[in-house]
């Protein structure tokens, strides 16, 4: 009996055309589980300028998506598509310039466009004779290449409205990463650009390279693509099995081994195919076949059966692909088989008509997909995949320019080791000069782990893979191979310290190495003074660097002087300018006078990509001394200046530590809106790199005790170091036992407070560098003062008053301040204490530092409640005021409850009235504590109002937004 057909699920929505009685069906006709992914998509691509990011692992269905935008009206809109090969080759814009090849039919309409369009004019011959003449060449390389990013601009300005999609952006070089992070930034108004990529496959995990921050008024949105779930694998696995009914059973067992990926679901269902075209899934056969075989070993079947009704010939075409692994011409194709001309063409037919190959673009062909074309591959005898890559070295070493990374792979599958280690070594120096260090890391680690590679070529490839490494953001696994090195006999001595001195550069970036990294920099610096006093003078700088964990500033000085004798010494432009970051850094930490004057030192204006990468450091080491010290502005103009050199010579890792910076700095200027969101995404893009990892998390802890989400704000504290100061970047970690210090007190809990107030405070005891008091001293001394240790209090604020005298530090001057005026209030002299808050919001007001003027000010207002009720109250209003344009809903609570205390209370941020289904400013308060797990009674106490109060607001929450219960309330409700 057969049974009837469930209805199509409410998740599945009709896809592309399909034929009407299709003989075999291959892929879902429906697009199930992808209704909201589809939605936005739609949705954002229709906005201009739009940007979109899409993101997914292999097969989960990223080119599906885009295949239904691209199949539905899209009016007057352009769609230009590219995608990126999946061999890394560096070859600047390939996918972008694939793309752009479509736009030929409009621009052959227009009557004159940009003249600057004239410069694609070589790299674009099929649209050419539509271009303006080729511009007359500049001579500058950054120059051209500027000009030829205007050029792209110009281009999809002139034929807009465009939707541009480039697919796989894993695969990219760093000059499509560049175009397109370019054409992002400054879009034209009728452009929208959708990439997709697996981040798991990005090099440094940045799809752009770098950060990607949309300008105003670009709408910018990340689709994460997920696999599905055993409810949305059964409506899948149904859609592509047209009238057949898939039992619960069946559909849970698909899932548990495809890992709901819908590309291997459709694999597997297709091998489980019977002659006739239909598959039962309820068979044994498929049941066992499902119990007993991992995912990827069913794809791999599916293809040898797809394989195996092949001709001989297609076959080889098709062993031809998997092994070159990139889409590839027919001819290249025909040479890796060889096939004789003649037969090339129906052999292509049949493996195109078999679905195993698929045209991917003009006269390009590949597989659909990554694992499909594994699949081929792990199906062919190993003496087979060594012959034809062989040939495929012949035949792509014919080539000009020479894909060097894909000879690389095939030189070495091939077992040709001189020529491996020839194109290897060559690949690594193209990616060098384009400024693609993960590349270039990547492929000088292969050389190095090469059991058999000759002594003579250790010395270089270890130095080489040191230097690129140490500009990239990978550190750990070129440290553990450097690290190897050191005790491989093949290393010469004369090269040991330069590799030592690399490997402890690359631990400095890695959590709880820090006393690892400095010795072993000691130990590079005595190695290297004989005879390389170039990079002995940098090991020497980095180690007079104050804020390495715990070491006194006693012990660090003389470091300080060597390295200021080797820079006075040096003609090495950019070893000076090496130094005189590290020296300008590291002196204006210390709080030490005039080192803002010496800024007129630096040059405006370098020579070469190593000078702009060393002036780079030394404006953001700057702009990070800055910020801590309190030079609030200088440390805004510096940073921008140098995150703006270090893009431009693709820095990327002082990239990160500067971003690092910026958010820390956005946090003392008030800058909040949006803080929390983009610091979230830096720190999941940086997590590997502790110096920026644990710096992020400070910025996150602050703004959780700002907002009373006390857990949340002791998780991301822990990550700064705060107990264990010895491995932690100390001001950092100090900063952090701050935070934890002020969420304890805010908890009324002082002793917990006085124990992680203390902590930071033996630290700089220890390293005697009171310049980073500006955090711990205030909470030290009302931790202090609240747990009744009066004496100690006041010995704090002595050692910050003698601890910073002569000293050029602004905002730890500022917290004195306010440390004088909590000692007052507690001692009851109220006019005292309100003296010194005014001068010490006078100072923060100057920096700016608008949250720590607030609370302070909130302190001065308590002080004049007594003598001066309207003033107080006035002040207390305003500070309302600030607190709730910060988003600090915890002290704007407080502040409330004061006035109410005081008769003179300032409404809640109610807003306007009838906010019909929308979560009102006080609801949204409520939610997002309720979405942290907190309850009723812990919501009552941060936002200061009774439980009744609360509930009413969480019941209001959970119906507006549709949720059952507070259990199922998430963060991203709220968004």
């Amino acid at each position: 009996m057969t049974r009837p057909q469930r209805p199509l699920p409410a998740h599945a929505r009709p896809g592309p055309p399909v034929p009407a009685h299709p003989r075999v069906r291959t892929s879902s006709p429906v697009l199930v589980g992808r209704d909201e992914q589809f939605g936005v998509l739609r949705s954002v691509a229709a906005l201009h300028p739009a940007v979109v990011l899409v993101e997914g692992e292999a097969g989960i269905g990223k080119s599906r998506l885009l295949a239904e935008l691209l199949a539905g009206d899209l009016g007057p809109v352009l769609p230009l598509v590219g995608t990126c090969a999946q061999v890394g080759e560096p070859f600047p814009y390939g996918a972008v310039l694939e793309a752009l090849r479509g736009a030929g039919p409009r621009l052959a309409r227009l009557s004159a466009p940009n003249p600057v369009t004239g410069a694609l004019a070589p790299l674009l011959p099929e649209i050419a004779e539509h271009l303006p003449p080729l511009p007359v060449p500049i001579g500058d390389p950054r120059a051209e290449r500027h000009r030829l990013f205007r050029a792209v601009r110009e281009l999809l300005r002139a034929v807009g409205p465009v939707l541009l999609v480039v697919e796989d952006l894993q695969w990219a070089d760093d000059g499509t990463r560049q175009l397109l992070r370019f054409l992002m930034s400054d879009p034209p108004p009728s452009l929208s650009t959708v990439v997709t990529y697996r981040r798991e496959d990005l090099p440094g995990g940045l799809p752009l390279g770098a950060a990607y921050r949309p300008p105003t008024g670009v709408v910018s949105v990340l689709l994460e693509v997920a696999p599905l779930g055993v409810a949305d694998v059964r409506a899948l696995a149904e859609a592509i099995l047209g009238a057949q009914t898939v039992s619960a059973d069946f559909a849970a067992r698909l899932h548990e081994r495809t890992a709901g990926i819908p590309f291997v679901i459709e694999e597997t269902l297709r091998t489980l195919r019977n002659p006739t075209g239909s598959v039962r899934a309820d068979g044994a056969t498929a049941r066992r076949l499902l119990d007993s075989v991992e995912a990827p070993v069913l794809l791999r079947d599916a293809m040898a059966e797809r394989l195996g009704r092949l001709p001989a010939d297609a076959t080889r075409v098709v062993h031809a692909a998997a092994v070159l692994g990139a889409p590839a011409t027919a001819e290249l194709l025909r040479e890796v088989s060889g096939i004789p001309e003649q037969r090339l063409r129906p052999a292509l037919t049949h493996a195109l008509s078999g679905h195993v190959l698929h045209e991917v673009g003009a006269d390009r062909y590949g597989f659909r997909h990554t694992l499909a074309r594994q699949a081929v591959y792990d199906t062919l005898p190993a003496p087979d995949r060594t012959h034809l890559h062989g040939r495929a070295v012949d035949a792509l070493d014919a080539l000009r320019p020479r894909p060097l990374v894909q000879l690389v792979e095939h030189s070495e599958r091939a077992g040709r080791f001189t020529e491996w280690l020839h194109y290897g070594e060559s690949a690594a120096d193209r990616s060098t000069e384009i400024g693609d260090a993960a590349t270039a890391t990547s492929l000088l680690q292969r050389l190095l782990r090469a059991p058999a590679l000759p002594a003579e070529h250790v010395d270089r490839l270890a130095t080489k893979l040191g230097a690129n490494a140490y500009t990239g953001l990978d550190q750990r696994d070129p440290a553990e191979l450097l690290e190897r090195l050191l005790d491989d006999p093949r290393l010469s001595l004369s090269a040991r310290g330069e590799v030592r001195l690399y490997r402890g550069l690359l631990l400095l970036r890695s959590a709880g190495e820090l006393g690892s990294a400095r010795a072993e920099i000691e130990r590079a610096v005595t190695d290297l003074m004989p005879d390389r006093p170039d990079l002995a003078a940098r090991g020497t700088a980095v180690l007079a660097q104050p804020y390495i964990g715990t070491v006194p500033l006693s012990e660090v000085e003389p470091w300080l002087d060597e390295a200021d004798k080797y820079r006075a010494a040096t003609d090495n432009r950019e070893l000076w300018l090496s130094l005189m970051a590290n020296e300008l850094g590291s002196k204006l930490h210390t709080g030490a006078p005039g080192v803002t004057d010496r800024l007129a030192e630096l040059p405006e204006v370098v020579d070469t990509v190593g000078e702009q990468r060393q002036l780079a450091r030394c404006r953001c080491n700057v702009g990070d001394a800055a910020a801590y010290t309190g030079h609030l502005r200088l440390a805004d103009e510096q940073l921008r200046a140098g995150l703006r050199l270090a893009a431009d010579c693709k820095a990327t890792f002082v990239m990160s530590t500067a971003r690092a910076t910026r958010a820390r700095l956005d946090w003392l200027v008030g800058e909040w809106d949006g803080l929390a969101e983009r610091t979230a995404r830096r720190l999941d893009e940086y997590r590997d790199l502790y110096p920026v990892a644990s710096e992020l998390a400070l910025v996150l802890g602050s703004l959780a005790v700002a907002r009373g989400e006390w857990a949340e704000a002791t998780s991301w504290f822990t990550e700064t170091g705060a107990f264990a100061p010895e491995e932690a970047i100390t001001q950092v970690a100090v900063a952090g036992c701050a935070g934890l210090a002020w969420n304890a007190l805010h908890q009324d809990d002082a002793e917990r407070a006085c124990v992680d107030a203390d902590r930071g405070l033996a630290v700089l005891r220890v390293k005697g560098i009171w310049a980073w008091a500006g955090e711990i001293a205030p909470v030290g001394v009302a931790a202090l003062l609240a747990a009744g240790r009066v004496e100690d209090a006041a010995a704090v604020v002595v050692e910050v008053a003698d601890g910073i005298a002569g000293r050029d530090t602004p905002l730890a001057a500022a917290a004195l301040a306010q440390c004088r005026g909590r000692v007052a209030e507690h001692a009851g002299d109220l006019v005292a204490a309100a003296a010194h808050y005014a001068d010490a919001i006078d100072r923060y007001t100057a920096l700016p530092a608008p949250h720590h003027a607030a609370t302070v000010a909130e302190r001065r207002a308590v002080c004049l409640l007594p003598t001066d009720p309207e003033e107080g109250t006035r002040l207390l209003s305003a500070q309302v005021d600030v607190f709730d344009g910060l988003g600090a809903t915890r002290d704007a609570a407080r502040c409330r409850h004061l006035l109410r205390e005081a008769g003179g209370g300032k409404p809640s941020r109610r807003g306007r009235r009838g906010y019909g289904n929308e979560l009102s400013p006080r609801e949204l308060e409520v939610a997002r504590l309720l979405a942290a797990g907190h309850t009723n009674r812990e919501i009552a106490e941060v936002l200061f109002l009774s439980p009744r109060t609360v509930e009413q607001h969480a019941a209001r929450v959970l119906r507006k937004l549709g949720v059952g219960s507070r259990a199922h309330l998430q963060a991203e409700d709220l968004r």
